[in-house]
């Protein structure tokens, strides 16, 4: 009796591990998908008024105007006037709109921003409660200051755009120099899953590092 207990549990969680992810991931589209239609809503309205697109298809037409409105945009700030133009704007938008730099940062990280986000720092293991506590968690290096202490970012799992930060001594920092932010932030939102790996990767102490200013400034 044990034995088909055993096999009907593992079983219907093998079932469940596999249908799962499918339903939260069709949820979270059509979630997805309702937010952006009412967003939309009022270029559908007119849409539907004045050509034949009608309901989903007038939503889908409005959706694929704005992605192409963005193509267009990533066109013009590749050539030097719309990356001068970019420039200003970002600049005035992070001196008058609190939240817009922080905004920024983290959309640039999640969609792979070429390195300017706030978390283009390198990836360390670091003791928090000192080098001498084997204690040790998964940070990224976000300042270095001019005594040599450093400060850290630790993501929380699995949603790693919350965390603290730290401000430890170089000695509790072990720098993974073979190691992405992308794959830290895999394992973090995987609840620490694959962690062996990252922590194979060989590691260093920090000296200074390239890309850092003085204590309280950020990544350049």
């Amino acid at each position: 009796m044990t034995r088909v207990k055993t096999f009907v549990t593992l079983t219907l969680l093998g079932g469940l591990a596999v249908v799962l992810p499918i339903a939260i991931f069709v949820l979270l589209f059509q979630w997805l998908f309702g937010q952006i239609s009412e967003i939309v809503a009022p270029a559908v309205v007119w849409l539907e008024a004045h050509t034949e697109f009608k309901d989903t298809l007038a939503r889908l037409v409005v959706i694929a105007l704005i992605l192409s409105s963005c193509f267009l945009i990533g066109l013009l700030v590749k050539t030097s006037i719309g990356h001068w133009l970019h420039h200003h704007v970002d600049h005035w938008l992070g001196r008058l709109a609190p939240g817009y730099s922080t905004i920024k940062d983290l959309v640039l990280q999640f969609i792979g921003g070429g390195g300017e986000g706030v978390l283009s720092g390198p990836v360390a293991r670091v003791r928090i409660h000192g080098a001498d506590n084997p204690l040790a968690v998964t940070a990224i290096v976000t300042s270095q200051h001019a005594s040599g202490d450093m400060t850290v970012y630790v993501p929380t799992a699995p949603v790693p755009t919350s965390g603290f930060v730290f401000h430890v001594p170089a000695e509790c920092v072990e720098i993974l120099p073979g190691v992405t932010v992308e794959a830290a932030m895999k394992t973090i939102v995987a609840c620490g899953a694959g962690s062996a790996n990252l922590l194979a990767a060989p590691a260093k102490l920090p000296g200074k590092q390239e890309g850092y200013t003085q204590a309280g400034s950020s990544p350049v």
